[in-house]
């Protein structure tokens, strides 16, 4: 028990609230009269805005800690979603008590199950926002790059988002519409809102994981400089996306050297890719030389095929070299979050800088990266989803009997 308390104090605190949260509906179901609904309603603000504390508690400490984490793109997103039933139930409790005839025993239940929704059209200006200026990047984007089915995902998810936000909003309207709506309808509506709110937070969890990594101030203190390979021309000559990421860390190196005197050692990774005419390292190494580069400060890894093996077998050969290594590594600006997840599966402690990339390429950059945490981690995405799934469908069915 000792152990779970310092492993996992927000998790412990998030359960002494809910049995609070249970103790204090008991005891308010034997109020008389009506006079238990606004109470209840304060009961449920103060734990919302309590659980709310306890997943920004819970955020700070992981990005002091290690913010590539899942966990900070969970508490991230989610913290603001229970921050808005906070806001809810408070507003619940100010209305009962101006208009008190207004509202039945069933009140904090609908309040509840239409969470989902409220949230979403609460959002839903910043989605729309957001879906416009993806659509628009990914349109210029489509007219440098081509038509390929990877440059056309940004359409797909600005078309979803906002898809998802009509179409829900016009199916909700639809149901209110009926003289007797069907069970079946209200929970169709409440599932399709659930698994969108689930979709949006963890969006928005990870847009601001990867704006936080980004920010991050690099120590100037590394002895290894990992740069992660992208792709290379036809000629066998680093892409201007690779040569962003090489010319940061020489950016990085010579700034240390001059603030610190110290000098650190490049590990250039990337394998050949079935469309390559070489390794992608021995590309970033000849470029680094020609930059002015010592090549005995290069260390070549020209075996891996994805970023995890990028992390594994960079960690390994600096490892025969430093058994306590300080190490960054150099990727792209929408690529730092997930490369530094990949380094801790790799069990490689180091801090990530990302180079600029054309406004036009990000968006649909980020939603590859976006897809690519979201499927890493299937199990866990599919309970958690599971999980609302059923809260939403028990609220409805409580909520209609």
């Amino acid at each position: 028990m000792a152990r779970l308390l310092r492993e996992k104090p927000i998790l412990i605190l998030l359960s002494a609230l809910t049995a609070g949260l249970a103790a204090a509906l008991v005891l308010l179901s034997f109020v008389d009269g009506t006079a238990w609904l606004p109470l209840a309603n304060i009961a449920f603000t103060v734990y919302f805005v309590s659980a709310a504390a306890c997943l920004a508690l819970a955020f700070r400490k992981q990005i002091r800690r290690d913010p590539y984490s899942y966990n900070t793109i969970f508490t991230a997103g989610f913290a603001l979603f229970i921050l808005s039933l906070a806001l809810t139930h408070g507003t619940s409790s100010v209305l009962y008590f101006r208009n008190p005839g207004v509202y039945d025993d069933r009140q904090i239940l609908f309040t509840l199950l239409h969470s989902a929704k409220n949230y979403m059209f609460l959002t839903s200006p910043l989605l729309l926002l957001f879906s416009g200026a993806m659509f628009i990047a990914n349109v210029r984007l489509i007219r440098h790059e081509g038509r390929r089915f990877v440059n056309i995902l940004g359409l797909i998810m600005a078309f979803l988002l906002a898809a998802g936000e009509i179409g829900i909003g016009l199916l909700d309207y639809a149901t209110s519409l009926a003289a007797e709506p069907s069970v079946a309808a209200i929970v169709l509506v409440n599932l399709c809102a659930a698994m969108y709110l689930y979709f949006e937070c963890m969006m928005i969890g990870t847009i601001i994981a990867n704006w936080i990594v980004l920010r991050r101030e690099m120590p100037l203190d590394r002895d290894w400089l990992i740069v992660l390979g992208c792709g290379i021309r036809r000629d066998g000559t680093p892409t201007p996306l690779l040569k962003g990421r090489l010319d940061l860390a020489r950016g990085f190196y010579e700034r240390q050297r001059a603030e610190t005197g110290r000098e650190a050692v490049f590990v250039v990774s990337g394998g050949q890719g079935p469309d390559e005419v070489r390794p992608e390292a021995h590309a970033m190494r000849d470029y680094l030389i020609e930059c002015g580069v010592e090549p005995g400060r290069i260390i070549t890894e020209d075996r891996s095929g994805d970023t995890l093996e990028n992390m594994r077998f960079s960690a390994s050969l600096i490892r025969e070299r430093d058994e306590d290594p300080r190490a960054a590594f150099f990727t792209t600006n929408y690529h730092v979050f997930r490369a530094g997840i990949k380094a801790r599966e790799a069990n490689l402690p180091a801090e990530g800088m990302g180079a600029a990339t054309k406004w036009y390429f990000w968006p649909n950059a980020a939603v590859r990266e976006f897809i690519g945490l979201l499927t890493e981690h299937r199990t866990r995405q599919i309970l958690i989803l599971l999980l609302m799934i059923a809260a939403y469908t028990a609220l409805t069915l409580l909520a209609l009997t």
